[in-house]
């Protein structure tokens, strides 16, 4: 296997390189005023370690896999281009009115509490943008008003004239029957061909979203059009490096759905928080490798701290309803909990409180934390942690990052001891201590409101800054075992490699399996036949596109349903692709009442009010080989020699304790190292803290357990 994957953060930029029986794992620094140069800087970094260069890997790899911010920071920073919509006449205030609370959404819990307060976002298409066309589609599908040609040109030169540089085209009832959406799309080509100069991209709501509910759907589809420039022109950029540099196939981009595509395939909605569901992904597979049924993943990188679940009933969590930034959207993606709380994340202190905060804000890679003499002036969780102890000033990132504690210390006393009075090691205590408190309170909720206990779950702590606060979260809630994977400091650019390529294809309908009113079952089965025909259709045609053998496609039904008119709907994972017969309704029948009772309890199905689908989903996929990672049975009595030890300051503990520091190469396969301990590589640091030991296993994962 040769293969390479990129995820790209906030701060860093991650590869992992797979190359025969190599595996090897670099680190740099983000570029995001040109992310191929962050992109190529960590890449050079790999092939250095296996002795090669970068033409020669490229030229022979399989694949290059990519998980890429460039959408999050376009949304962020607002550069995209001037987007138009075209609607069905009437509905042109469906998007400014926001379901008249969409104004909530991205907000925190605390400010969601006075919506009447809230700020509006600033749209990403104004009003003036906005434009109706006369034409219908009822709920059933049926044509009941024409598109009109002059009107649909009318309206698209207005949008023109008022300096258009992309159309979305969202009508109402287009996923039951989107023909008017693609008539539209014809005129516009008519008007401005792509093969001449003033072509402007068009995109319909269906194809970015298949479900109803009009302002997700439509928001889906501008975000998607908002996105697009930057997408292209970045992936574009990056694949012409590659080709430079002898890369001949094509790039695959991850998906926030948990599968990945070719460029061609992609749209530019699915890439956003695709590098953490790439880690996710890898969590997965560690959980059937190490034996590890249930397990929380936690990644802390530079910028951010991601949670997600993987459990032994083998629920899948998926966001149907994501918010992105400030706006609603439609398309499915892997449930993960995001929080402010990095290696880059910004501590202050709080007068009103009279407390110290940390996050959400970030330094990330520029100008980065104040020890990194980059420019930045505040102090942050990397700061903190280095004037505690746990970081090597003369040795940082394996010496790649050079680092100043001096810096770090001005930046502490200035922003957090001078308000508060601490002394500077206090400040210190306190970041960690908060930084600790806000992962372990957010990793609670996540868990506990699913139904699961969290004691039953091992951590599973990666990112670069993950082995470093692993014990300091995990004690907080009751967690008495931490599993760092290897690699866990690039441990989503390994998830990327581990992928398999993944379309989602999704259909509103109304479909009553058991009508309560006439109390009778569903008897005609051609609708749910055809539309998971269609849909199936739909992804091969996706895969077959990007070269895959047909006999390699799979796919797999999932459905949205619900009791009667109920809010609450649950994903159901259906054992059937076709129904033939009452027992094919059954058996779906009774899988829904069971899921539905482990999420919302026994007792709680409601049958009498009808069963129905809202939603049929088809996942097609073609699986790629894996990385081979394998647990490690091995025990070693042999001690580990410390390479040196320093003063480290804990938060529960008074006075500093003397920690012995070990080179990661030192602490071989089966060795334990009792707390407290610094083993440092030279892409990470793991911290034991006292009343831990760690027992290291194969190519760098290691076992933390509370004594």
């Amino acid at each position: 296997m040769r293969r390479v994957s990129v995820d790209i953060g906030g701060t860093f930029t991650d590869c992992f390189l797979a190359f025969d029986d190599k595996y090897v794992e670099a680190k740099a620094l983000t570029t995001h005023h040109n992310l191929a140069s962050g992109f190529m800087d960590a890449l050079q970094k790999a092939c250095a370690e296996i002795g090669k260069d970068i033409g020669e890997v490229l030229s022979s790899v399989d694949a290059v896999r990519y998980a890429t911010t460039l959408g999050t920071n376009a949304l962020i920073q607002r550069k995209g281009p001037r987007v138009g919509i075209i609607t069905t006449a009437g509905y042109e205030s469906s998007v400014p009115l926001m379901r008249a609370r969409g104004y909530g959404d991205g907000l925190s819990a605390t400010e969601q509490t006075d919506l009447p307060g809230a700020d509006r976002p600033v749209p990403l298409v104004p009003m003036t943008m906005i434009v109706g066309i006369q034409e219908r589609i009822d709920y059933k599908g049926t044509s009941v008003l024409e598109v009109e040609g002059d009107d649909v040109r009318k309206q698209v030169r207005k949008l023109v004239d008022q300096g258009a540089q992309a159309f979305v085209v969202a009508l109402i009832n287009a996923v039951v029957n989107p023909e008017h959406e693609k008539e539209v799309e014809r005129i516009i080509l008519g008007e401005y061909p792509t093969h001449v100069l003033g072509a402007i991209p068009i995109v319909l709501s269906h194809r970015v979203a298949g479900r109803k509910a009009e302002y997700s759907r439509t928001m889906s589809a501008v975000l998607d059009a908002y996105l697009h420039d930057q997408m292209y022109h970045g992936m574009s950029t990056l694949e012409v490096v590659l080709r430079q540099n002898g890369y001949k196939r094509p790039m695959l981009l991850v998906h926030n759905t948990g599968g990945m595509a070719q460029l061609n395939s992609t749209h530019s909605l699915q890439t956003i928080h695709s590098g953490p569901v790439a880690g996710l992904e890898a969590s997965n597979y560690i959980s059937e490798k190490f034996s590890e049924p249930n397990i929380i993943a936690t990644d802390m990188g530079g910028t951010s701290f991601d949670i997600g679940l993987v459990t032994s009933d083998g629920v899948k969590f998926y966001d149907f309803n994501p918010v992105i930034d400030r706006w609603l959207v439609s398309t499915p993606m892997t449930y993960l909990h995001t929080l402010g709380a990095g290696g880059g994340s910004i501590a202050r202190y709080d007068r009103l409180w009279e407390a110290v905060e940390v996050g959400p804000d970030s330094a990330g890679s520029d100008p980065g934390p104040a020890c990194y003499g980059r420019g930045g002036k505040v102090p942050t969780t990397t700061d903190a942690n280095l004037v505690l102890g746990y970081l090597d000033e003369h040795n940082y990132a394996g010496g790649t990052i050079k680092i100043n504690k001096r810096r770090a210390e001005r930046a502490i006393e200035e922003f957090i001891c001078k308000p508060s009075g601490m002394s500077l090691i206090d400040a210190a205590k306190a970041i960690k201590r908060k930084v600790d408190a806000n992962m372990a309170a957010a990793i609670f909720k996540e868990v506990a409101v699913k139904g699961y206990n969290p004691k039953h779950f091992v951590i599973l702590s990666y990112g670069g800054g993950g082995p470093i606060h692993a014990c300091g979260y995990a004690s907080r809630i009751g967690i008495t075992k931490v599993l760092v994977p290897p690699f866990s400091s690039v441990f989503s650019a390994l998830g990327a490699g581990n992928m398999s390529q993944l379309h989602i294809h999704e259909k509103s309908l109304y479909l009553m399996l058991y009508d309560a009113t006439k109390r009778k079952m569903l008897e005609e089965f051609d609708v749910f036949n055809e539309t998971v025909v269609e849909l199936e259709q739909r992804g091969r045609e996706d895969l077959l596109r990007q070269g895959a053998a047909p006999e390699a496609i799979k796919s797999r039904v999932e459905l949205d349903m619900r009791y009667g008119n109920q809010l609450a709907q649950i994903g159901v994972a259906c054992p059937l692709s076709r129904l033939s017969s009452m027992q094919d309704i059954i058996t779906i029948l009774d899988l829904f009442s069971v899921n539905y009772a482990q999420r919302f309890g026994e007792g709680s199905q409601a049958p009498e009010a009808g069963v129905r689908i809202n939603v049929i989903r088809v996942v097609s996929y073609v699986e790629h080989q894996k990385l081979e990672l394998t647990r490690s049975t091995k025990s070693d009595d042999a001690k580990p020699v410390p390479r040196t030890q320093r003063e480290c300051h804990f938060p529960e503990a008074a006075e500093p304790m003397m920690t012995a520091v070990y080179d990661g190469e030192a602490v071989a396969e089966g060795m334990r190292v009792a707390g407290p301990a610094l083993i440092e590589t030279p892409r990470t640091t793991y911290l034991v803290e006292p009343g831990w030991t760690l027992t290291m296993g194969s190519s760098g994962a290691a076992w933390v357990v509370k004594d």
